[in-house]
């Protein structure tokens, strides 16, 4: 299994980015999965429904089926969030997985920037950037446009990093 980080602040475009590649690269007969990290409190389930009700009373985990997807929800109740390599022992196989987040790990990433959010450049203190999508251009590294889609799904397949589980 490949893996590959997308890396960013908030607001420079990196799940626009992700779901533009997602499309280039699922045409091209691959098996891509995501993983996405969030600083904030997400909910899957609304409340009131079954499965919320069943975190509530104090389920460790829940897994959701339906005849159109399944999605498991684990509480952490005070422990310390997993790392990146448990989530990925997680997934079913596939060919690829794009990591939106976990700014700080150890994996070949391509940087997001925009301009206006108003946030410094990752890439001068993080080696692992190799490339960035920006809406301006700089000379250190391969630079693409945002919306290079092509080019940046080809470097991505020539740079991303094989994880063993």
């Amino acid at each position: 299994m490949k893996v590959f980080g997308i890396a960013g602040y908030s607001g420079a475009g990196k799940t626009t980015l992700i779901e533009k590649l997602l499309g280039e690269l699922t045409a091209h007969g691959l098996r891509v999965s995501v993983i996405k990290q969030s600083h904030h409190d997400v909910a899957l389930d609304p409340p009131g429904k079954d499965s919320w009700r069943h975190r509530q009373a104090g389920a460790h985990e829940v897994l959701l089926s339906s005849p159109y997807r399944w999605m498991i929800a684990a509480e952490l109740r005070g422990a310390p969030e997993p790392s990146l390599e448990a989530h990925l022992a997680r997934l079913s196989e596939c060919d690829l997985v794009l990591v939106e987040g976990y700014r700080h790990a150890d994996l070949p990433k391509l940087e997001v920037h925009r301009v206006e959010t108003g946030q410094p450049w990752l890439y001068p203190n993080d080696p692992c950037i190799l490339a960035v999508a920006a809406d301006e251009a700089i000379a250190d590294l391969p630079c693409f446009a945002l919306d290079a889609i092509a080019p940046i799904t080809h470097f991505i397949l020539e740079h991303a990093r094989h994880v063993e589980r």
